[in-house]
């Protein structure tokens, strides 16, 4: 347990002012030990024991729970409100306290242990809650849980600002990020040329680095698995893990240590085993013993990484000196990590980004180790042959340039089958769309609606919610085409299209399924009210005159409406059940619609429109 040295008092009120947006709060911030993980929010409140926190952001690795109080001077909120970021996304279990109106608190988890949406009231990649609302005195508490290190950066943000924060942000992650996977694409191209061992832990190093720096930043949480609690086999014991045992692995491979530096070769490969207990202990949920051994890990391997390199360049080996600068910088970045973990480190943003960056720069050194390793062992390789056997120097050269020929022909056929794969792809999404949209109105056609009808029906069963299909026939649509020819009654189903587009919310489906037949497939919890709507929407958008030349076209719709489950479970019953409502308004007098009966093939609940054609 790290040892704080807290002065006595309360810390002051944070003054929520026009200049407070982006502001740092540990140094108002107030901490209370909770040693036995037990204690309620009531007798949190209660207590005495809060001490000021005077700017830590810490208190490192610890089993006890840790409660905090800040207190704030609310004036008028900026638009948005205030939104307070925990500004640390690999917790194991964090829970914010906020008063209503009537001082009752409640409770808001956050951490690795609840889904992300659950755990934040925005989606960001930090925890990040609303404060509420008002003016005077507002006093919050939060309780933090996490063996393998507690950190609490609080951040203050109006909303602006905070979106202004996420933008500059998330471009500097992106550019990191697109630097990783480039290096790892290109090698691993590379790795499938040579089939090299080195390049093999190599492009698996870069690619758990990614993984690695996506969960450190909160992207992976956020953009990868956010509809459950952060798994045990992607949390902040496993992928630092993974990380570093792929790290050994290319370490021993690349200085080539069993055969140079033997006692190295037997640390890293000690380090790689209790990489491998301390995943399995995360696995057992021993997370505090997994964070120590994290610790110990580093302790052994950094003097067995750095001094084997070291024996390797005097060597005379320039890899090993490119592989001490790129894990220089990883060591820097990891040793800052775990004096974060531990507290001896506050965090802070400029020791937020150490470990991405300097895993960026830790690849780009690497593969150009990895380039001059290969360069050296086809000097070695030329020169045995070249010693071996001189009169084979002309073959040795002639067999080079059939190399070269066959790398420009590989190259030269890659191209050409990347430009045929691309034109394939082209020419089957075309298909895709043909065979699925009306070329006329490019609104999908009677196939897709079924295809779309299928799963929206499924869903439906599994929430409990509804689905209505509108079957919508133009009345007077033939007159047009007889009398003013195809174009006129093409540039009428087109302005239908639209309008039809326009009904409708755009989570629905509309369809044009032959002709001048169309339908819409309405889903949600008020399936029925919202087909109800619409249909009034389109009995009066529908009829409006449409101008084409000097001509004045009229059409009226006639709608027929089933709904699911009420009328049909399948969606060929359900059409069945539109299609007789739909012949029912033609029956009495077109330009109206009505909703299926409950109880049999007829219909009832028929309305006409009143502006009715």
């Amino acid at each position: 347990m790290l040892l704080l040295a807290l002065l006595a008092g309360h810390a002051a009120a944070v003054e929520l002012n026009s200049n407070a947006s982006g502001a740092w709060l540990n140094g108002s911030l107030e901490l209370l030990e909770d040693s036995s993980g037990r204690m309620s929010l009531d007798e949190a409140a209660a207590s005495r024991g809060f001490m000021p926190a005077n700017g830590r952001t810490s208190v490192g690795q610890s089993s006890s729970a840790w409660w905090l109080r800040l207190d704030f001077d609310r004036r008028q909120p900026p638009p948005g409100g205030w939104w307070l970021e925990v500004d640390a996304v690999n917790l194991k279990d964090l829970r914010l306290y906020l008063p209503d109106d009537l001082g009752r608190y409640r409770e808001l988890r956050s951490g690795e242990s609840v889904p992300f949406s659950a755990g934040r009231d925005r989606d960001y990649r930090r925890p990040l809650f609303r404060l509420p609302d008002g003016n005077g005195q507002l006093r919050i508490y939060l309780r933090t849980y996490d063996p393998a290190g507690n950190s609490f950066p609080l951040r203050l943000w109006s909303l602006d600002d905070l979106q202004d924060h996420r933008a500059d942000t998330n471009l500097l992650l992106g550019v990191i990020y697109g630097l990783i996977a480039a290096l790892l694409l290109y090698n691993l191209f590379i790795l499938l040329t040579l089939r090299d061992r080195a390049y093999f832990w190599y492009v698996l190093t870069t690619a758990s680095a990614l993984l690695f720096s996506l969960g450190m930043s909160g992207h992976g949480f956020e953009y990868f698995w956010p509809r459950q609690a952060v798994p045990w086999w992607l949390d902040r014991i496993t992928l630092p893990s993974l990380w570093g045992l792929c790290v050994h692995r290319f370490t021993i491979t690349l200085l080539q240590t069993r055969r140079y530096v033997h006692w190295a070769h037997r640390l890293l490969n000690l380090n790689c085993a209790l990489y491998l207990l301390t995943i399995t202990l995360g696995a057992l949920q021993l997370r505090g013993i997994a964070s120590w051994m994290l610790v110990a890990i580093t302790v052994i391997g950094v003097p067995a990484a750095l001094g084997g390199a070291l024996v390797r360049w005097r060597q005379g080996s320039f890899p090993a000196f490119l592989y001490m600068l790129g894990f220089g910088l990883v060591l820097t970045s990891v040793s800052v990590s775990v004096m974060r973990a531990m507290g001896v480190v506050q965090p802070s943003p400029l020791t937020a980004y150490v470990f991405p960056i300097s895993v960026a720069m830790e690849s780009v050194l690497f593969s150009f180790a990895l380039t001059y390793r290969i360069q050296g062992l086809k000097r070695e390789r030329a020169q045995a042959v070249e010693q071996a056997d001189r009169e084979k120097s002309a073959r040795l050269t002639l067999m080079q340039s059939a190399q070269r020929d066959l790398a420009k022909a590989v190259a030269e056929r890659t191209a050409e089958l990347t430009l045929s794969n691309q034109l394939l792809r082209e020419r089957e999404a075309q298909l895709q769309h043909a065979a699925h949209y009306d070329p006329l109105t490019s609104l999908p056609n009677r196939r897709y609606l079924v295809e779309h009808a299928e799963r929206a029906l499924g869903l439906a069963q599994q929430n409990g919610e509804t689905v209505a299909l509108m079957l919508i026939d133009l009345d007077h649509f033939k007159p047009i085409n007889d009398s003013h020819g195809h174009d006129a009654g093409d540039f009428m189903l087109q302005n239908v299209a639209h309008r039809l587009r326009q009904c409708v919310r755009t989570s629905d489906c509309v369809a044009r399924l032959d002709g001048d037949e169309f339908a819409a497939l309405i889903s949600g919890p008020d399936a029925e009210g919202h087909a109800r709507e619409i249909a009034k929407r389109l009995l009066n958008e529908l009829s409006r005159p449409v101008s084409f030349d000097s001509l004045e076209l009229r059409v009226t719709p006639s709608i027929g409406v089933a709904i699911y489950p009420s009328h049909a479970m399948q969606f060929s019953k359900l059409y069945k059940a539109a299609d007789q409502a739909l012949y029912e308004v033609k029956g009495n007098g077109r330009a109206s619609y009505a909703v299926a009966s409950e109880c049999s093939g007829e219909t009832s609940d028929l309305w006409a429109d009143s502006s009715r054609a």
